[in-house]
């Protein structure tokens, strides 16, 4: 492949976000060559620093075109916030975002710039659920859960998109940069999150496509990418109001309340030791498992992984030992007072909670230097 120059304006950027994805960065840039004839464009690819040496192979080839660039991410995660950063990185006029897995079909990128252009819409999706799409060679399960999340996600687009879960559309720059100060940035679905935050309505139009299966790499798709869906469409709903974050740590709190409660019951009930004792060692439980679950759901951008999980755990229970006596205090008072033992050990938690999640949100999982 020769270098390539692009005096003056470009036409089109695609951003293509990835995470371990070294063996489909050439191949990808393959199919933009061959589909984007007599288009001014450039690839930019956001890595989140992969352990698998994608930057490498990136730069490598932007040495080799000048139509391919590079933006590593070092301490930052995230689908959404990597589309967002590719997307406002670039001065072309319309911008295009896909995975790198090969799952999208490159072939409609030039209908979707037409489309932009002629229609003058403001955002262009390619489709999957749109008469002439398909979910291709996925399981009826698969295809069930996109159309569920599909259904959902009206409840804060206010408009009915056949496919608001496509990883894979184009829009305008002057429609990016009126709705970018408002993006969540959350989880996966940058689309749903564009459409959620736009003011008025948005001229659109979807693209039907096949969705191909991976060739190389590993699907990201897990339980908890279904959990950040739920998250972004909270801040959504309710985020002008309440913060996600509060929402999900409180959710985990109340698992843990649940769980403290039970513990203290066996100890006290079960195996008579008396209270303040049950009480500390129902709390020490508590906190493991609030550190385990919060650092795969309300914090997971900034998550642990391997031996640091025991250095976060480390920090974690340092942090938050100031709440552990301010817990046994206000149970202990409760308790002489002649608050039931069930009353005592809730509000002991529940005095507690709001220092431990300031200790959690400032000091156990600050922005780390990713090194997974």
């Amino acid at each position: 492949m020769s270098p390539e120059t692009q005096p003056g304006e470009l036409d089109l950027a695609v951003v293509v976000p990835t995470y371990k994805e070294r063996d489909n960065v050439v191949p990808l840039f393959q199919r933009l060559e061959q589909v984007l004839g007599g288009i001014r464009w450039e690839v930019l690819y956001v890595d989140d620093d992969s352990p698998d040496g994608t930057a490498a192979v990136v730069r490598d080839l932007a040495l080799r075109d000048r139509r391919v660039r590079l933006i590593r991410r070092i301490g930052r995660k995230g689908l959404a916030s990597a589309c967002i950063e590719g997307m406002l990185a670039t001065t072309a006029h319309f911008v295009a975002v896909m995975d790198a897995d090969l799952q999208h079909d490159e072939s409609i990128l030039p209908e979707m710039l037409e489309r932009l252009r002629r229609d003058r819409l403001d955002l262009v999706i390619g489709s999957r659920h749109v008469e002439g799409g398909s979910m291709g060679e996925f399981t009826a399960q698969r295809v069930r859960l996109s159309k569920l999340g599909a259904r959902i996600s009206r409840a804060v687009t206010h408009c009915n998109l056949g496919d608001p879960m496509s990883g894979y559309f184009a829009l305008d720059r002057r429609f990016l940069e009126t709705v970018a100060p408002r993006l969540s940035g959350v989880g996966f679905k940058i689309l749903l999150d564009i459409v959620a935050s736009a003011r008025g309505e948005v001229r659109l139009a979807e693209i039907p496509y096949t969705f191909r299966s991976r060739q190389h790499g590993e699907s990201k798709l897990d339980i908890v990418v279904g959990l950040e869906y739920i998250y972004l469409l909270l801040d959504k709903l309710i985020g002008s109001f309440i913060p996600p974050q509060f929402v999900v740590y409180t959710v985990v709190g109340s698992l843990g309340l649940g769980i403290h409660l039970l513990v203290l019951r066996t100890f006290l009930a079960g195996l008579g030791i008396p209270f303040l004792e049950s009480q500390a060692f129902a709390t020490v439980v508590v906190i493991a498992i609030n550190f385990w679950l919060n650092n795969i759901l309300t914090f997971r951008e900034r998550r642990f992984r391997g031996i640091r999980l025991l250095r976060g755990l480390a920090i974690y229970y340092l942090g938050c030992s100031a709440g552990v006596l301010i817990n046994l205090a206000v149970a202990r008072f409760t308790s002489n007072a002649g608050g039931p033992w069930y009353v005592a050990g809730a509000f002991g938690l529940a005095v507690s909670a709001v220092w431990n999640y300031w200790v959690s949100s400032v000091f156990t999982w600050r922005r780390q230097p990713s090194r997974s």
